[in-house]
């Protein structure tokens, strides 16, 4: 039985996961999955995303058999409430501000679908550094943070919010390189995963 390494699909067109999966498997595809999502407040910020994850890989699963598919959600929390993407700038300011001077979590849900599914949730930390008005209002106005939960983006200009951060600073991208390495073991994977 031949597995081509195009039978990899990614449940998600985030650019940023696109660039990151690139570093483990070389061809894939990208099928966004059609999942609400729905944030239940009776879970734990660690249970929803690793149930969306699920649901968004099990969407993209069940319209194509046979593939290997990773679904991946990722939600920022402070104080025990999930901040999502902003609804607009103004906002993204208020976020912004509540993350001022403030260490908040980073939780990404991925969840590997094939024959077996497999899936976990990766928790990072990120200190965000004491924020004026203006460099609040600077940021959301360069129409970085309007995408991303949690209004500001490591990777880009957001970088020069943060003051510092513990765990993997793939996941606070938005997926977590070493834990979908595991994952995609756990569910067998036959391929070899590059570093």
């Amino acid at each position: 039985m031949n597995h081509s390494s195009t039978s990899v699909i990614l449940a998600s067109q985030s650019p940023r996961r696109i660039e990151l999966l690139k570093q483990v498997i070389t061809d894939f595809k990208v099928i966004p999955s059609e999942v609400e999502e729905v944030f239940h407040p009776d879970r734990s910020p660690e249970e929803n995303a690793e149930t969306l994850g699920l649901e968004k890989a099990d969407w993209v699963a069940k319209h194509n058999p046979g593939h290997w598919v990773i679904g991946a959600d990722t939600v920022v929390v402070l104080d025990e409430e999930i901040i999502g993407k902003p609804a607009d700038a103004e906002d993204a300011r208020r976020i912004l501000k509540r993350l001022s001077g403030r260490e908040h979590q980073v939780i990404t849900g991925v969840a590997v679908v094939h024959l077996k599914t497999a899936s976990t949730t990766t928790v990072s930390r990120v200190r965000i550094k004491p924020l004026t008005h203006e460099e609040i209002v600077t940021y959301v106005d360069s129409g970085e943070p309007l995408d991303k939960a949690g209004a500001y983006a490591i990777q880009g200009k957001g970088a020069s919010l943060v003051d510092g951060y513990d765990g993997s600073y793939s996941n606070i991208i938005g997926l977590p390189i070493e834990t979908l390495k595991d994952l995609l073991q756990q569910a067998g994977y036959p391929d070899k995963l590059t570093s």
